[in-house]
């Protein structure tokens, strides 16, 4: 079997890629480091385990496509010939020619399913993970700010987005406050609405979007002045 493994940076800078977690695009790599010269890999669960992946992280990669897995438990990296070219005097057909039969290759050189009997009950139990993994991947929390400690869903992240400008902003001061703090919140999204909601009352009427574009008055600035003291107390 060779030792060397490459890539292709259709699949590894593909949108549908780089949306999945670090975690679940590691588990990617050294599972294409560990498979045969076909692309098998007979033992996912152990490389998943060695590395510290969790089982949502082998799921997702599943229900996206980017392995097919068998009733046995092997799995097949499915753009494997995308990735590698093996020459013929270094090839090593796959142990699991049984599983091999199950798949055919697609003209871009992807694997996919044979429509045979067996491999249909396959389809539907994949079939049957990817609409329980869509179901909750609107519950998958990413990581933001510059310490990565702030987690938020795509749904929160994009209602932040939606509903403040300066919303890249209020996740920097919740992540740095963590950071510096060592506190926990049960919703990051949570907090941030709060805290937005304390600076609002806290704020005097004068100030808006246009406040910080045109010059303060002596009286704006004597109030914004004494507003900072007593935050600083």
């Amino acid at each position: 079997m060779a030792e060397k493994r490459m890539f292709t940076k259709k699949i590894t800078e593909s949108d549908a890629f780089l949306d999945m977690p670090l975690s679940a695009q590691c588990l990617y790599f050294h599972l294409n480091m560990s498979a045969d010269d076909d692309g098998f890999v007979n033992a996912p669960k152990k490389i998943q385990r060695l590395i510290g992946a969790k089982d949502d992280d082998l799921k997702l990669l599943i229900a996206k496509s980017f392995v097919l897995v068998f009733e046995t438990g092997v799995l097949v990296i499915k753009h494997w010939r995308m990735h590698n070219t093996i020459r013929q005097d270094r090839y090593h057909p796959t142990d699991y020619q049984e599983e091999y039969k199950q798949i055919g290759l697609k003209p871009n050189n992807s694997y996919t399913w044979q429509p045979n009997g067996n491999q249909m009950e396959t389809e539907n139990r994949l079939d049957k993970i990817r609409l329980d993994k869509i179901s909750k991947e609107k519950y998958i929390k990413r990581k933001y700010g510059s310490f990565e400690n702030v987690e938020l869903t795509d749904e929160e992240y994009q209602k932040l987005k939606d509903r403040f400008s300066d919303y890249e902003e209020k996740i920097e001061n919740l992540s740095s406050y963590i950071a510096s703090k060592g506190d926990k919140y049960k919703s990051h999204y949570a907090t941030i609405l709060n805290w937005s909601r304390k600076d609002s009352d806290e704020m005097p009427h004068w100030w808006n979007k246009e406040f910080k574009e045109r010059e303060r008055t002596e009286d704006e600035e004597r109030q914004l002045q004494e507003l900072i003291r007593g935050n600083q107390r």
